[in-house]
């Protein structure tokens, strides 16, 4: 085995405490004999336990082997495999290269593990070339990734060629590219210590689609008709979403990602401490042929705060232009988004009649950067009930309508008023009641 990953190319620059690193060293130690069959048990023991973790974190089942190496391939981000993603595989030399790398792989998917647990007396490699997961599908790992990989894996199980190779794989990530990026639809970000940025897939993100929120349709077309704009390439707007509290506008926003989420739309969701890397957040995406919607929930300033201030350069206004795959999307309470105070005025100045304020421009003027401004209301009762009764049948909740009413009415008395969030949480106590 180490003598074909030691042919690797493009793919061949492997970190030492990955999964096929330890495997190529395994082997060679196996061929060469410099260890004793119990060192090596225990090498081959830490391997499988490292290649159990990465199924583990990712729901891999069946062949693990073959998962692994299909997810080492789609996570492999190198020359080749970012050009694939932005062009797709064309006649470049690098192809001759990478033809060779996935000749590599296809005798790796087709290794037989049977000579080394013979000579050590093992079956861990039988058992995790078809094993059996005891995960359970609500456990917390990344059911997109999973699915992706598992099923990439079984067509590559079936290519005869390396040629077959080839050809799946640069496919895969034409459509749907390379990295993390192309596996995960939203990301957080962490500063390190060191001042680097890493991206960290939201693994658990919220399935809700646009036809589960109930209303608010002219809401949600706008927020479509600039979405697909986007994702096709055309001129866009940065978004905020503002209004009452429970209306809906962080759940349009993530049902917009679900939904556009094939059409190469991804998000990154930046929270207000972390505005000041926002230039080097768009510096790491922006050659990437995605659509990303950096997403900022909930966003507002007191009058002391000045992270607003990075945000306006990143918007529009700055030395450098903003890419054209980069757009915001914001939501907030607030219309203004900055707090006002009597004090703004103290600078007003009145000429020919008109007032002119430089406080209030400046505060004004964060607002005035986004193209499309939609507004949330609070719904009327009416609206409030037909909440309550579709999500009370997405529950499978059966009640008389006229009890099923009575409660969520006295529910939201004393649960912070009429909203969708409200109706939401009625839904969740009656199911709770049920389950006792």
């Amino acid at each position: 085995m180490y003598r074909e990953i030691a042919k690797l190319i493009m793919y061949g620059d492997l970190d030492h405490s990955s999964v096929l690193y330890e495997m190529g060293e395994i082997f060679r130690d196996f061929d060469e004999k410099e260890s004793s069959p119990a060192k090596l048990t225990q090498k081959v023991y830490t391997a499988v336990k490292h290649l159990l973790m990465v199924a583990t974190d990712y729901g891999f089942d069946k062949n693990l082997w073959h998962n692994y190496l299909t997810w080492f391939f789609i996570m492999n981000e190198n020359p080749f495999s970012l050009t694939c993603e932005k062009v797709g595989a064309n006649n470049g030399s690098v192809n001759h290269f990478a033809t060779n790398d996935f000749a590599v792989m296809k005798a790796l998917f087709d290794y037989d593990f049977k000579p080394i647990e013979e000579a050590l007396g093992v079956d861990c490699f039988s058992m995790i070339s078809n094993y059996q997961s005891i995960q359970k599908k609500d456990l917390m790992y990344n059911h997109n990734v999973s699915e992706k990989v598992q099923a990439l894996s079984a067509r590559l199980e079936m290519a005869e060629t390396a040629e077959d190779f080839f050809d799946i794989v640069t496919g895969f990530y034409k459509d749907f590219g390379v990295g993390m990026f192309g596996l995960n639809k939203a990301f957080r970000i962490r500063e390190n210590t060191n001042g680097d940025l890493t991206f960290l897939p939201i693994n658990n993100m919220d399935t809700v689609m646009l036809s589960d929120l109930v209303g608010y349709e002219i809401q949600k077309e706008k927020l479509v008709e600039n979405t697909q704009a986007f994702v096709r390439g055309a001129k866009a707007n940065n978004v905020l979403l503002y209004g009452d509290a429970g209306t809906g506008k962080s759940t349009s926003v993530k049902a917009i990602v679900n939904e556009f989420y094939d059409q190469g739309l991804r998000m990154i969701e930046i929270y207000k401490h972390q505005f000041g890397q926002l230039s080097n957040v768009i510096a790491q995406i922006k050659n990437r042929n995605y659509r990303f919607i950096i997403y900022m929930d909930d966003l507002s300033f007191e009058e002391f705060e000045i992270e607003y201030k990075f945000l306006k350069a990143v918007i529009e206004g700055g030395v450098e232009t903003k890419p054209d795959n980069i757009l915001i999307y914001a939501t907030s309470n607030r219309r203004h988004l900055i707090k006002e105070t009597w004090n703004d005025r103290n600078d007003v100045e009145i000429s020919q009649g008109m007032h002119r304020s430089d406080t209030m421009q400046e505060k004004l003027s964060l607002v005035a950067r986004f193209g499309v401004t939609i507004f949330y209301g609070k719904p009327s009762q009416k609206e409030y009930f037909e909440i309550v009764k579709h999500l009370a049948k997405e529950a499978g909740i059966d009640l008389p309508e006229e009890e099923l009413l009575g409660g969520a009415n006295k529910w939201e008395l004393s649960h912070g008023g009429i909203s969708g969030r409200t109706a939401t949480q009625y839904i969740n106590h009656l199911l709770s009641v049920e389950s006792n």
